[in-house]
This record gives C-alpha cells, sequence and structure tokens, in this order.
C-alpha cells in the first residue's frame, strides 16, 4: 500500500478512535476524581494499534460500516489502558513516566490509581455489550474474546510470568510476550472479525498475523530500551536493565534483535496475504518494524 494512503486510513481509524474515548466519563458526579484519573490515562496519547487492527479486521471480513465495531475497539483500549496503569505501579515496574508524562500513580497517587484500573476493566465489558450495531451474538462472541485475551489464561498470566517467574531464557521470554502482548493483539485481530461475523479461516489468519506482529513488536520494544532515545520513546532508557530483566537484547544482541524483527514481521505478513489486498495489514508490520517509540 502507498505510504499516504496507508497514512491517511491509519488517521481515520485513529481519529474516530479518539473522539470515541473522549466522550467517555466525561460527566462530573461526586466521584469525579476516578473520572478524571481513568481519562488521563485513556486519553494520553499513543498509536491506538489495537483498535485499528480490530476496525480493519472488521472492514477486511465484510462489516458493511467499519464505525460498527468502534465500541468493540475502543474495549480493548481500556482494558490496555488499566493493564499501563498497574503495569506502573510501585508493585510492578515502578515507572515515573509513560508516554512522556508522569504516570497515574504519580498524579493521583496509588490508591486511586488502582481504582481507575479497576473501573476500566468492567467498563470495556459495558461498551461492548451496549454496542448498539450488533446482535447479540456478535456482542457475546467479541466479549469473550476479550475475556480470553485478558484474563488469567492472557495477558495477566503474561504479568505473572514477567514479574514473578524471572524468564530467563528464549523460549521463557517469548511464552512471557505471546501473552502479555500478543493475547492483546490477538483479541483486537479476532474480535474485529467477530464483529463482522467472519470465517473460522479469518479467524485463524488473524491469529497468526497477530502473534507475529506482537513478537515482533515486544522484540522491537526491548531494542529500544536499549539504543531507543527517552525523549521519543516516552520512558527512561536501560529501565530493563535497571530491574536486572533479561530481554531478548541479551539473548540474541541487537543484530539478532534486528533480525528477529524481521522474521516476525514477514510471518506476520504472509499470514494475511490471502485477505490483506490493499496492503494495509502489511504497511502496519512494516511500520512497527522501524518504530522509534
Amino acid at each position: 500500500m502507498d505510504k499516504a494512503l496507508f497514512d491517511q486510513r491509519y488517521s481515520t481509524y485513529r481519529q474516530a478512535v479518539e473522539s470515541y474515548l473522549s466522550g467517555l466519563f466525561s460527566e462530573k458526579p461526586h466521584w469525579a476524581d476516578l473520572y478524571e484519573s481513568m481519562r488521563y490515562s485513556l486519553l494520553a496519547g499513543g498509536k491506538r494499534i489495537r483498535p485499528v487492527l480490530t476496525l480493519e479486521f472488521a472492514r477486511l471480513c465484510g462489516l458493511e460500516n467499519w464505525q460498527t465495531a468502534l465500541p468493540v475497539g475502543c474495549a480493548l483500549e481500556l482494558v490496555h489502558t488499566y493493564s499501563l496503569i498497574h503495569d506502573d505501579l510501585p508493585c510492578m515496574d515502578d515507572d515515573d513516566l509513560r508516554r512522556g508524562k508522569p504516570t497515574n500513580h504519580k498524579v493521583y497517587g496509588e490508591t486511586l490509581a488502582v481504582l481507575a484500573g479497576d473501573a476500566l476493566q468492567p467498563e470495556a465489558f459495558r461498551l461492548i455489550l451496549t454496542a448498539p450495531e450488533l446482535d447479540d451474538s456478535r456482542r457475546a462472541a467479541c466479549a469473550l474474546e476479550l475475556a480470553r485475551a485478558a484474563g488469567a489464561d492472557g495477558m495477566v498470566a503474561g504479568q505473572v510470568l514477567d514479574t514473578l517467574h524471572a524468564p530467563k531464557t528464549e523460549e521463557a521470554l517469548g511464552e512471557v510476550h505471546r501473552l502479555k502482548t500478543g493475547a492483546m493483539i490477538a483479541g483486537a485481530c479476532r474480535m474485529g472479525v467477530r464483529a463482522a461475523g467472519g470465517s473460522d479461516a479469518m479467524l485463524r489468519a488473524a491469529t497468526e498475523y497477530a502473534y507475529q506482529l506482537g513478537m515482533a513488536f515486544q522484540i522491537r520494544d526491548d531494542l529500544l530500551d536499549v539504543i531507543g532515545d527517552a525523549a521519543v520513546f516516552g520512558k527512561p532508557i536501560g529501565s530493563d536493565q535497571e530491574e536486572g530483566k533479561v530481554t531478548f537484547v541479551d539473548l540474541l544482541g541487537v543484530e539478532g534483535c534486528e533480525q528477529a524483527v524481521e522474521r516476525c514481521t514477514q510471518a506476520a505478513k504472509d499470514a494475511v496475504a490471502g485477505m490483506d489486498e490493499e496492503g494495509f495489514l502489511a504497511a502496519l508490520a512494516d511500520s512497527l518494524a522501524v518504530r522509534d517509540r
């Protein structure tokens, strides 16, 4: 896909996501400090990769109006945001910066940060289960995909392995990232297919694309923690090393990581070659492989 066309479509999706998210939790009840904390992290920017993937897979799988899938895609962003709030807490990664801004608990305190994350989880399912233009079966299918992606055998399992089990081998680290990062990206892609009522073959292609994309994304993330620019990356460089974490850079070296990113990116593109006729998914994979933030 031509870069200008890719950028235009990505921007269209992203603007739709930002507009939808900006309308959430804008009321002023007497617990407005909770809403403020939720919105602080939810509207802090980011690439919005997960909802963009949901919207594109929904379009590719035949959903007549991709905007119908906006509640589903934005539900993923609520769960992703809760995970970042909790990930930054002192009991987890103890980070002071996220996307170049103070982390939620640094602004609102640990108690409200925990509660903001807690609130974002059920609100995500509310968005799916009240999506106005999806029928009940598609709402239920999307909700189940999100529960699987984010739950005890998905993202949270990856967090447990990452924080409590100290993975030190390539196999163990790969499992962490397949669960911690890949599961939510797979959920995003599969929820797009589910919203459109896509086929089993489409689900398989979406799943393989997602896990390969997620692995490339995480290896690139490990690289940026070593060779990145903190001002661009949005968080301190070398934080993994300071925490004593083993990363793919430790195991494969910089050059080995670059090669692994290339392999995973190509595998992702191959997985959806039969359905990605305009090349948006391939262009997205290529852009993430060389990202600097």
